[in-house]
Order: C-alpha cells, then sequence, then structure tokens
C-alpha cells in the first residue's frame, strides 16, 4: 500500500476557492463530508485571526445553501453547511478512493492524503495529469511497518483509554479521566486518540486486507 499527500490548485469556479483566496492567511478543514443528491452535507473547521468574518464568508457564498455554527473561539470557527458545489466528491469518485478527512484548503489550493494500491496510486496520478490539474506530490510512503503505525504519543494515548475502559462498550472511564492520566486537555487527548484509532483501522481494514 502506498500512502502519499497531494496539494492540489483548486478551481477558480469553486466557492471554497473564492472563499480561501479572500481569507489567505486562513486554515479551511474539511471534517467529514458526503454528497447527499445535488448538495454535499459537509462539516468544517476554520482557523484564522478572525474566524467569525471568514464563517461569514462561508455562510453568505451563494453556494452555501444551509449552514449552522458549532462552535467559536479566538481563532477557530467550527460549522456545519450544506453546499451546492460537489467537485470534489466527484474528482475522488472518479479515482474510486475514498475520502480521506480531513482536507485541508489554504489560499485556493487543496491539500489531501490518500491510501491505495501501487494500481490505484498510477491512476490517480494518469487522472490528475488527465485532467490538467496543477498538483505537487508532498510525501509518499509505500508499505508500512505496524510497529511505526502510531507515534509514540499516539501509541501511550491508545493504551492509556485501552487500558482505562474507555473504548467498552459501555464505557468503564470518560475522556476526561483519560486526559488526566495523561496529564493533558480533553481536547489534545480526544484529537490524539481519534488520529491514532483512525490509524489503526486504516492500517487493519485497507493494508491489512492486501496481505
Amino acid at each position: 500500500m502506498i500512502e502519499a499527500r497531494f496539494r492540489m490548485q483548486l478551481p477558480t469556479d469553486i466557492w471554497i476557492h473564492e472563499v480561501s483566496t479572500s481569507f489567505p492567511e486562513a486554515t479551511f478543514k474539511l471534517l467529514t463530508g458526503v454528497p447527499l443528491g445535488d448538495r454535499a452535507l459537509e462539516v468544517g473547521e476554520i482557523t484564522t485571526a478572525d474566524p467569525e468574518a471568514a464563517g461569514d464568508a462561508v455562510r453568505e457564498h451563494p453556494d452555501v445553501v444551509a449552514y449552522d455554527r458549532l462552535y467559536v473561539d479566538e481563532q477557530r470557527i467550527i460549522a456545519r453547511y450544506e453546499a451546492v458545489e460537489q467537485q470534489l466528491y466527484e474528482f475522488l469518485g472518479d479515482s474510486s478512493l475514498p475520502p480521506k478527512f480531513p482536507v485541508r484548503f489554504e489560499n485556493g489550493a487543496m491539500e489531501f492524503d490518500m491510501i491505495a494500491t501501487r494500481d490505484q496510486f498510477e491512476l490517480m496520478g494518469a487522472g490528475l495529469d488527465a485532467g490538467g490539474y496543477e498538483y505537487e506530490l508532498l510525501s509518499i510512503v509505500e508499505g508500512r511497518n505496524p510497529e511505526t503505525l502510531l507515534t509514540e504519543r499516539q501509541r501511550e494515548c491508545l493504551t492509556v483509554a485501552l487500558r482505562e475502559g474507555y473504548f467498552h462498550v459501555p464505557r468503564s472511564c470518560t475522556l476526561a479521566e483519560v486526559a488526566d492520566q495523561l496529564d493533558v486537555d480533553k481536547s489534545t487527548a480526544s484529537e490524539t486518540i481519534r488520529r491514532g484509532s483512525a490509524r489503526v483501522l486504516e492500517w487493519f481494514l485497507i493494508e491489512g486486507s492486501s496481505r
């Protein structure tokens, strides 16, 4: 299996290009999304010095037909919204690869990760070339040793969470208790556990199925 990271210039006629170039210092993250009929339902995060202004630009764009702010602080805003533009999902559908979230957008460019077989990777590259996309391959790793699958911190967080019963059904400890054990805040513990869990699932379900 191959794990690769790409940066691709966005078509100028999609709404996220317009909004991200209007706030060139901001980082827009598509945390999750799914096409629904003629729309896309998405949850996005913006990190910038003025998150409310950037969030308002998303909400007021004519291609965004519904917008619900979920969280905001001095540097970050998270919202759920519906957009009529679906080029991202059409692009990923053409490549036969599921989207790997989060997808980052900065100043008119999209940065995304993919996990694929060698054949899928080559088809992806051929599709990008044939489509005339302007893109850059930022990194590529072929194969993965299970011993190096997780960072040291991810391994520690998952080990504590598993030992304390965070993954039990029903849970026998809370996220706050896991965070206390690790001496970090809840947000950091949640993010590290989420990323580590995603790595393990990807390796088991995608890479493991190819062995």
